[in-house]
């Protein structure tokens, strides 16, 4: 996932979907909530991790630290400019 573009559409597809799926009443509020949850702290934290792992910036074993708050602010340049 070195390319900048697939890794816009990894983030935006799935904040989309939950959306959609909200608009059009196929999922209710608590599941909203919680599929948003999952998507920040989860999701997010792993794809995060997973390209800064496939740059050779962290190594795989320290994706999970992506989660601590400002970590990615550390890597943002890596993240979505390069």
């Amino acid at each position: 996932m070195k390319k900048l573009s697939v890794y816009y559409i990894l983030i935006f597809a799935p904040i989309f979907l939950i959306i959609w799926l909200v608009k059009v009443d196929i999922i209710n509020s608590l599941t909203f909530v919680l599929l948003l949850f999952f998507y920040a702290f989860i999701y997010r934290t792993y794809l995060d991790g997973y390209r800064l792992a496939q740059k050779n910036i962290i190594p795989k074993k320290d994706i999970w630290k992506i989660i601590i708050p400002g970590t990615r602010l550390q890597y943002f340049k890596e993240l979505y400019l390069k």
